[in-house]
């Protein structure tokens, strides 16, 4: 053991053409340290609000429509930011998601997605790519905040704890099957509703969340009474 330990004390001490090796082995390592900390906090630094607004010009668009949605204002404070919902939390699925988005990138630098005009051209082609990534992943980004094992079924509407307790649960249905169009505008020449996404998703019973929000505005004026 002595002489094992002997040989590579001498085999990283040994001089290289200006340094040691176990200077290079050192250096080497601290040079890592901070590439992996000045790139996982450039990788943080496009996952803010702020970067993703500046990027894709979403404050005329998207974002204004989220403002009006339970993930930005609610009782409890817990807003959710682009990258909650858009970027899953897990290393190796963020890096690929990146590389995906890459091409967003591309097309606000060329001038594709940039006035409003343009973005409600391409909406509902952006919005079915989001929407069959979604259902690819089992609604990953869903899942960033929402876990099925944590959920209270006695604290869910019945339509609700129903959809979740067989659909969901069985791996039959994931979350963006009738979530659709739940933190932005549906896109003109969207076909079918929620009610024909439920029945492909085996849920024929179940009226999606947001479907069933609009009937109830829609139905306020007619419930009014006059004092």
């Amino acid at each position: 053991m002595k002489r094992w330990l002997g040989r590579y004390w001498r085999l990283l001490t040994r001089p290289s053409v200006h340094f040691s090796l176990g200077f290079l082995t050192l250096g080497g390592f601290i040079a890592g340290i901070i590439f992996w900390g000045g790139f996982n906090t450039a990788m943080e630094a496009t996952n803010t609000q702020q970067f993703c607004v500046a990027c894709h010009e979403m404050e005329r668009n998207p974002l204004r429509e989220m403002q009006d949605t339970i993930h930005y204002t609610n009782r409890s404070g817990v807003r959710a930011q682009c990258a909650d919902c858009h970027v899953p939390h897990g290393w190796t699925h963020k890096i690929a998601r990146k590389m995906e988005a890459s091409k967003e990138v591309w097309g606000w630098v060329f001038g594709s997605i940039r006035t409003e005009e343009q973005f409600e051209e391409k909406r509902l082609e952006l919005a079915q790519r989001e929407w069959a990534r979604l259902e690819a992943n089992d609604s990953l980004e869903c899942r960033n905040c929402h876990e099925f094992e944590h959920m209270d079924f006695t604290a869910q509407s019945s339509r609700a704890a129903r959809a979740h307790s067989t659909s969901l649960a069985s791996g039959e249905a994931t979350c963006i099957d009738c979530h659709k169009g739940i933190a932005h505008d549906l896109p003109a020449g969207h076909h079918g509703g929620y009610e024909a996404a439920a029945l492909e998703a085996g849920i024929p019973d179940v009226i999606s969340w947001v479907t069933h929000l609009g009937r109830a505005e829609a139905a306020k004026p007619s419930q009014l009474t006059a004092p």
